[in-house]
């Protein structure tokens, strides 16, 4: 074979192969997904019943209320009382116990939801570029592209902003957090959280503004007692005492078993009710 055919030849082979690249890529990100939408499937069949666990809450925290008068009709029985004292306290251990790990399970799920997003992007890309290709042309040269932050990271980071007080930047990057994942699990406490850095910066209507969104996007959330009990001590801040004594007494009656409930009537004893 002549130098010349040989060059030929070589120089076909090296067009074969590119045309293959695209294809081999296709290829292993329509794996990647597959892999990764299995995964969310077994995820979510680890992910508890939320409305049976909030059930149980609810049957627990109404347990807990009644206890006071069950304990004067039963102070004759203090064995059995301070039994059932303590069962109530192991149920709420494994209650919150069940909490983080549902916790943990829906950011996993939030992240690998977010990855099957992206790659079925990427597939659709590639898939419109070998159909638009002329056959047999090498795939141009892409350059990286920046990576994205998936839910979780995202979050982590404006979370870390806040702990180090740098508010106005945890400000940007949960308020971009709940653009980016509005439906994603810690869509309540991006909000809840927000409206914390408002009242570190003193900017006391802003921080009412921002809690009372987590009020009315998401009333069942674990964040609403916290949320209600800051927007009090806003009032309070703004020397509205009157506002301030109507949330207050709303987180005493509305989540009676909540820590929150203990600061709101010490802060309520304090001003007197």
């Amino acid at each position: 074979m002549t130098m010349i055919g040989k060059r030929s030849l070589t120089i076909a082979f090296l067009v074969i192969l590119a045309g293959c690249a695209p294809q081999a890529e296709l290829v292993k990100l329509r794996n990647e997904m597959n892999d990764l939408r299995a995964e969310v499937r077994d995820t979510k069949t680890r992910v508890p019943d939320v409305s049976a666990i909030q059930r149980r809450q609810d049957a627990f925290q109404a347990d807990l209320k009644g206890t006071a008068d069950l304990q004067k009709t039963v102070a004759d029985q203090g064995v059995r009382y301070d039994q059932l004292v303590t069962d109530l306290q192991i149920m709420q251990g494994r209650l919150e116990e069940n909490n983080f790990h549902m916790k943990e399970l829906a950011q996993k799920l939030d992240d690998k939801t977010y990855k099957i997003s992206e790659l079925t992007s990427r597939v659709e890309q590639l898939e419109s570029k070998l159909r638009s290709a002329p056959v047999g042309t090498a795939a141009p040269d892409r350059k990286p592209e920046a990576k994205a932050l998936g839910p979780s990271e995202a979050y982590q980071q404006a979370k870390t902003d806040y702990d180090k007080g740098n508010f106005d930047l945890a400000i940007a990057g949960f308020e971009n957090y709940l653009k980016l994942y509005p439906d994603a699990s810690q869509a309540d406490a991006a909000q809840y959280w927000i409206g914390e850095c408002w009242y570190s910066k003193k900017e006391y209507p802003k921080a009412i503004e921002e809690f009372s969104k987590v009020l009315k996007n998401r009333p069942r959330s674990e964040k609403a007692p916290g949320a209600r009990l800051k927007i009090g001590l806003s009032y309070l801040n703004e020397k509205n005492t009157a506002k301030a004594k109507e949330h207050l007494n709303r987180v005493v009656k509305e989540y009676p078993t909540s820590k929150e409930a203990d600061i709101a009537k010490e802060r309520l004893k304090k001003m007197g009710k």
